[in-house]
This record gives C-alpha cells, sequence and structure tokens, in this order.
C-alpha cells in the first residue's frame, strides 16, 4: 500500500514537474505582440535582423529568450568570404564559412525562428567581373545552404540599381529548382524628391519600377515576394496603397524611422502607425532593424512609449525591445476582429467558380451558409413590409389578400421574410413560392407544415420561366442575383416571370432613390464656391456647373430628344406621379427647383451612392423602372490571385470569372458601371447582350502599378430606401451572401502615373448560355478574353 501511494506520489511529482516545463517552453514561444481574438495570421510574430554570429544557438538565445522576438533574419555567411579569395586544399574541397552547422538547431528551430540573409555586398550587375562572378557564386551556395536547412524564407539583398537583369537571372534559376522556401527581395520604400513633380522628370524614384521589373524578369514566380524597407519618409497614400496588392511578406523597420517623444521614448508618426496597421491586416511580417538610437532615462533601457506618451513596460535585457514593445503596442490597440471578418478568413484571396443555380441544383450546405447571412433577410423584409403598406391602406388591411409570389423560393427564407412582415404590418397575404430545385422543395414542403402555412404558401415545383400562373401577383419577390448582378442569369429568369406581374405590380428588388443626398451635397459645393465664379454663371448654367461639379462626372443621354423619367413629388403629403417628356437636361433642371419638396427619382441611384467615389457614369432616364441593378467593375494589383490563376499553366483558368473574398489587393481607381437591368421589360426587340467601354484614369500622385485583373461588384435597391449590394462605396454592412467577383488578365497591364485604362466587356448569349468577353484596349492590347464562352459560360 505503501509502495503503491510512493508511486502515485512520485507520478504525480513528475506530472508537475512537466506541466511547469510545458509552461516556461510556451512562455518562451508567446507572441511578443500579444493576442488579438480572432487573428490567426503570421504578422503575430516580429523578428529582428542581426549581424553575423557564428555561434546561431547564443544568436536565438539573446534575440528569442531575452529579447522576446519570435524570429532572428541572420546572415548566413561570413560577410569576409569572397569565392575567389579562397584556396582549396589538395583534395579540392573547401569549408565554406557557413554560420555554425546544421546539427547545432533542431530542423524545427531553424525552420520557424531562422530567416537566412544574403550577404549584402553581392552584386550581379556590377561591371567588375570579378565581383560579379564571386556575387554569383555566394548567392547560389548560401540559397542551397538554406534550401538544406529547410529555412522558410530567404532575405535577397536590395537591387544596387534600376539595372537589375543579371541579378534576376540569377533568381530566377535558383527559383526554377526551388522546393518550398520563400524568396524576399529586399525593396526600399524610396519617397520621391516631390510627390506632386512632373512625372516624366528623371528624379522622380519609384522604388516599384525596380520590383516589377524584377518580378517579370522572374516570370511572376511565386515563390519570389517582396520585404519592404520602412524609412523615414513615406511616399503619398495613393502610392503606399498599390503595395498592398503585391506580394509583400515582411515590413522591415529600421530604427532611424521611430521618432522621439518628450519623454525621449521611441514612437512613430501617425502615417507610420497606420501603414504598420495595414500591414497587420494583410499578414505581413514587422522586422525590427538597426541599433538602439534612442537615449532612454537611466534605469529604463527597456521601456517603449505609445503614441499618447505614456511608457509601455517592455522589462530588460534587448537594447531593440523598446521598438518592439511599441510595436506590440500598436498591435494590442487594434480592435478584434469582427464576427463577419472571422467567418470570412477562411475565404479570403480564395478562388471560387461562381453558382450556376439555373444549371445545377444547390446542395443543401450551400442553402445553409446563405440562409444564415440574416442581414439580407432583414433588408428583404423591411423592403416587404413598405410594399404592403404602400400597396393596402390601413383602412383595408382585414378585407384586402395581396397576392405574393417568391420566385427562387430554395428552402424558404424569402418566404418566412415575406410571411413575417405581413405580421408585422398587419396586412394579409397569400404566397407562391416557385422553386425548381426538387430537393429544395422537399423542405419547403416540411417548413409550411412546421409553421402551419398551409393555407396561406402554395408551393409550386417548376422553373419560374415554364410555369402558368393562375392570378397575378401585387408583389414579386426575387433572389436571383449574382456577385456581378446578372451573373446568375437574374435577366433571363425574371424576363420569364414578369408575365405573371400586375401592371401595377411591385417588384422587390426595385429602384427608387431619395434625392436628399444629392440635395445635401448641392449645398455642399455651393458653399466652397467662390462669388466671383457663382456672378460668371447664368442661373441654369449654374444648375448644371454644380451638378457637374458635385459629382464630377458627365452626364451622356440617347439621341432621343424625348426620354421619360418617373419623378415622385411629395407635395402636400400626398404622393403624385408625373411624366416629364423632357431631355435629360431639362429634367435635372426641375429637379434642382424642386430640391425643397421630398424628391425620389428613377435611375439616379447609383450615381448618388458612388458621388463619394467621384467616377465619370451615365444616366440613363427609362420609364417604368421596377427592378434596377447594376454591375461595377474596378481595376486591381492582385498578386496572389493572378499567381493562383497561373499555377494552372493553361488559357481557361485566365479566361474565368471567380468568385472572391478580396483582400491583398490594391484598388486602383474608383468604380465604374457596367451593365444596368431593368424588369419588366417591355421591349419589343428585348436582349440581354451588353457591351460597354470604361475608362479608368490613374492618378499622378500613385505612380506605376500593375493590374493583374478586374474585380467587379453589384448594386440593387429592394424598394425605395431599402438597398442591397457589395459596391465598396455603398455596400451593405455586415452582409456576407456575396463576395465580389475576379476577372483575370491573361498578361498583366503596367499603368504609369497619369495615363489611363480603357477596357471593353461584352455580355454574350446563345441558346444554350451566357458569357462574358473582356479585353484591354490602351495603353497596351490584350487579346479578347472567353472568346465564344470558350472557357467559360452560365448555362441556361
Amino acid at each position: 500500500m505503501r509502495s503503491s501511494t510512493a508511486k502515485k506520489k512520485k507520478k504525480k511529482k513528475k506530472k508537475n514537474k512537466n506541466k511547469k516545463r510545458k509552461k516556461k517552453e510556451k512562455e518562451k514561444t508567446k507572441m511578443p505582440l500579444g493576442e488579438r481574438p480572432g487573428d490567426k495570421s503570421e504578422s503575430r510574430y516580429c523578428g529582428v535582423e542581426t549581424e553575423f554570429d557564428d555561434d546561431i544557438p547564443n544568436l536565438l538565445t539573446s534575440n528569442l529568450s531575452f529579447g522576446a522576438f519570435d524570429f532572428v533574419v541572420a546572415p548566413m555567411m561570413d560577410p569576409s568570404y569572397r569565392p575567389s579569395l579562397v584556396h582549396k586544399n589538395s583534395s579540392g574541397s573547401v569549408a565554406l564559412p557557413f554560420a555554425g552547422s546544421d546539427l547545432v538547431l533542431s530542423p524545427s528551430q531553424w525552420s520557424r525562428h531562422v530567416v537566412g540573409k544574403i550577404s549584402s555586398w553581392i552584386d550581379l550587375d556590377s561591371e567588375d567581373e570579378i565581383l560579379r562572378a564571386d556575387s554569383e557564386t555566394t548567392l547560389k551556395q548560401e540559397i542551397s545552404w538554406a534550401s538544406h536547412l529547410s529555412l522558410q524564407a530567404c532575405l535577397l539583398p536590395a537591387p544596387k540599381g534600376k539595372s537589375c537583369g543579371n541579378y534576376a537571372r540569377c533568381v530566377n534559376q535558383i527559383l526554377q529548382n526551388l522546393n518550398n522556401m520563400q524568396l524576399w527581395l529586399r525593396i526600399p520604400l524610396v519617397k520621391s524628391e516631390d510627390d506632386s513633380m512632373d512625372v516624366n522628370s528623371d528624379n522622380l524614384i519609384d522604388s516599384w519600377e525596380i520590383w516589377n521589373s524584377f518580378r517579370l524578369l522572374c516570370e511572376h514566380h511565386s515563390h519570389l515576394s517582396i520585404a519592404l524597407d520602412i524609412l523615414t519618409s513615406l511616399p503619398s497614400a495613393n502610392s503606399l496603397g498599390r503595395w498592398f496588392g503585391e506580394s509583400v511578406r515582411a515590413a522591415i523597420i529600421n530604427t532611424d524611422a521611430f521618432l522621439t517623444n518628450a519623454r525621449g521614448y521611441p514612437c512613430l508618426s501617425k502615417r507610420h502607425q497606420k501603414l504598420i496597421t495595414g500591414f497587420f491586416n494583410h499578414s505581413v511580417q514587422i522586422v525590427i532593424s538597426g541599433k538602439l538610437v534612442h537615449r532612454l532615462p537611466k534605469g529604463n533601457t527597456a521601456v517603449a512609449s505609445n503614441s499618447d506618451g505614456n511608457n509601455v513596460d517592455g522589462g530588460q535585457g534587448h537594447p531593440l525591445r523598446p521598438y518592439l514593445d511599441y510595436i506590440a503596442y500598436l498591435y494590442q490597440r487594434m480592435d478584434p476582429l469582427p464576427e463577419q471578418e472571422r467567418f470570412e478568413l477562411g475565404y479570403r484571396d480564395f478562388l471560387q467558380s461562381p453558382l450556376q443555380p439555373l444549371m445545377d441544383n444547390l446542395e443543401a450546405q450551400t442553402y445553409e451558409t446563405f440562409e444564415k447571412d440574416t442581414v439580407k433577410y432583414i433588408q428583404y423584409q423591411r423592403a416587404v413590409c413598405k410594399a404592403l403598406l404602400d400597396k393596402v391602406p390601413e383602412k383595408e388591411a382585414l378585407t384586402t389578400t395581396t397576392v405574393l409570389m417568391v420566385v427562387g423560393a430554395g428552402r424558404g427564407p424569402l418566404v418566412r421574410a415575406s410571411l413575417q412582415a405581413a405580421e408585422e404590418t398587419g396586412r394579409k397575404l397569400r404566397v407562391y413560392a416557385v422553386e425548381k430545385n426538387p430537393n429544395a422543395v422537399v423542405t419547403l414542403h416540411g417548413l409550411v407544415k412546421l409553421e402551419g402555412w398551409e393555407n396561406i404558401v402554395t408551393i409550386i415545383s417548376c422553373d419560374m420561366r415554364h410555369w402558368d400562373a393562375p392570378e397575378k401577383a401585387d408583389i414579386l419577390v426575387s433572389e436571383l442575383l449574382g456577385s456581378f448582378g446578372d451573373n446568375e442569369l437574374s435577366p433571363e429568369c425574371l424576363d420569364g416571370a414578369q408575365r405573371f406581374l400586375k401592371q401595377d405590380g411591385i417588384s422587390i428588388p426595385s429602384s427608387y432613390v431619395n434625392f436628399s443626398l444629392f440635395k445635401h451635397l448641392f449645398v455642399e459645393v455651393i458653399s466652397i464656391l467662390e462669388d466671383s465664379v457663382k456672378r460668371q454663371l447664368q442661373p441654369f448654367n449654374l444648375v448644371l456647373f454644380l451638378i457637374m461639379e458635385t459629382f464630377e462626372m458627365s452626364f451622356w443621354h440617347k439621341p432621343s430628344s424625348n426620354l421619360h423619367v418617373s419623378l415622385h413629388i411629395d407635395c402636400f403629403k400626398d404622393e403624385v406621379t408625373e411624366l416629364f417628356p423632357y431631355s435629360a437636361s431639362q429634367i435635372i433642371y426641375l429637379l434642382v427647383q424642386s430640391l425643397g419638396n421630398s424628391c425620389t427619382i428613377v435611375s439616379l441611384h447609383q450615381l448618388v451612392a458612388a458621388s463619394k467615389y467621384l467616377f465619370k457614369g451615365e444616366v440613363v432616364f427609362a420609364d417604368d423602372l421596377d427592378i434596377w441593378y447594376t454591375s461595377f467593375i474596378q481595376p486591381v494589383t492582385a498578386s496572389k490571385l493572378y499567381n493562383d490563376v497561373k499555377s494552372h499553366k493553361d488559357v481557361v483558368h485566365f479566361e474565368t470569372a471567380y468568385v472572391v473574398k478580396l483582400h491583398n489587393v490594391a484598388r486602383l481607381a474608383p468604380t465604374q458601371p457596367v451593365f444596368t437591368f431593368t424588369h419588366p421589360n417591355h421591349s419589343t426587340e428585348r436582349s440581354n447582350d451588353r457591351h460597354k467601354k470604361l475608362r479608368f484614369e490613374m492618378p499622378n500622385d500613385t505612380g506605376s502599378a500593375m493590374v493583374h485583373g478586374f474585380a467587379g461588384y453589384f448594386d440593387a435597391t429592394l424598394y425605395k430606401d431599402i438597398h442591397l449590394g457589395i459596391e465598396p462605396s455603398t455596400a451593405t454592412p455586415n452582409m456576407f451572401s456575396w463576395f465580389a467577383i475576379f476577372f483575370p488578365l491573361r498578361t498583366p497591364i503596367c499603368l504609369h502615373p497619369g495615363s489611363s485604362l480603357e477596357v471593353h466587356f461584352w455580355r454574350c448569349s446563345g441558346p444554350t448560355k451566357v458569357w462574358y468577353e473582356w479585353g484591354v484596349t490602351s495603353p497596351t492590347a490584350s487579346p479578347i478574353h472567353n472568346s465564344n464562352g470558350r472557357s467559360y459560360w452560365v448555362g441556361l
């Protein structure tokens, strides 16, 4: 018995020891930047750039255990080594002066805690032939050694000048035989002498040009990425923005870039803080470089300060600890990732094929994902509420039954939202739920029986295009929009369904836009105009001038002189509808005259909503606009997406549109509208084929940038002021049913400051399919992508 107790005590003691050891190990490997709820990215880890040390274990101990860094960026080779000066022994071999044997650390330590730093003296484009040869030999030897150690990355020195052809050639050779290791090319984030200088000036320095030249020579290799050197001064915000679409893996901050606050502690400027926070959000690892340049108060050699001047205790030991503590402070003060972003983490920059709900039947898991998007269905419920209140006066609420049809009912979320709207408003409904997917119909029947809706809801298992309705609908509700608006064939579906909507019926989505926003912007522009400008303009011209200044856009209309617009004016609290057969300019003038009223104008929604993006758009005035939705595009730098498409090594994938949660992208210009569809479509020559030419202007202060493709979005109004969409300037908050769509380019297009990009988009159709074609015509011509829908189409 005693023996048994002793064994138990011994076992318990050993268990406690193991716990303490594991706790110590956990403390050792704890992220120095702290924990941010929801963030599992590599940006949690911070490194330090070190000098050469042939005692690697000691180097790790001093920087990781005492300094609290996560990894070191350490030279692999003695900096005095030159191949041309080495004398081989009699056997012809030579012991290279690497920083220790591979046995001094475990494989996991090499992999997790060491980034190899290639010798900074190498110059593969030197005119000195010996130096050039030594550089090439050393580069290949060091990369080979780093690969042998299974390092995750190596830091390549920055090109010595604008010409880097031989350097890129050697790196490209290495990349062809590299397995998993990343090569980080060091690129200084250089600011030109004057951001506003002439773009043709020879003095303009743009380090992006050096990077772009290098990666083009290396064929956009996916294992070649960037380590940005952050200096004391920064380029313009637009210039910085383009780097977020490039493959930036690390940001190296020199201690010289830190300012000193009144108490002598290091801190960063507001612009630097914003940049670092942006890097945190894009999985970029921070590396601190340099020496201690701040004279800290005695006894506080490892204390940093936050932006408010308050001290952040960092412990003792490592000279660069104050800088690390400040970076940790910036990380820890970030807000936790919102629930929506946590849900979307796994989808960031992940290419997905768009759904084809007309040709294919969706699976239960897909339905479940969409049904979790409560924001979307709350918006639909609000829209149906307003439609019911407009359709049925209070005095008829108990006697009038509204016929509502849900076309594309799925498993019933729109049916539920509609019935909840009826209950909320006290109106009576008769619902037809039309669904072509027989599997979803099974669930619909179960839902109706469970909720006791048998006397209210009639389920129709049929394609809406082929159904003969027993009666016409007062309200038609649909959920057929795709990421690009029409890419899930909502025009084709709703053209078939419009025959069973009453003449005065309401469609949801619908498009009426409150004009109060225009009035607000109009007043703002008036307030900043100089009196001299106002005096020079006649009243009518002043009106048009103010509109043009407010939206910074050119109004376009078809050649016909009698275009119609439906104008709803709230006069004496009675809504009346008047049709004005005036030209576009005359109608705009009338609108401005009536700004004192509560105005709602058909078809101007996107122009109003996107005014803050200042794009040049078009206004098309049309009759009886019931359903209205528009697709948008903008050019983007998306290095990761491009490389993912390129990895398939065929044309087909470059001619396919992808649904993707855009994250590591740089949006190079504001969005512009592409295709607009209206329903019901009463045209005798009905066609859903479209063509649009768009021109995007590149801001002068951005610098050059690479266009890898186009991001696409949509926007629609459900009913009156109830809005739904993913266009960035007007996106519905906290909605995740739709991600953007990405149209890649087979060959990326380089845009220079002040230049323009001209692109054409076509929507084409045949007897069995619908497809898009796209191509760039300026500054250089690209092939027409997806001709005849040979690679990507949506089946009818």
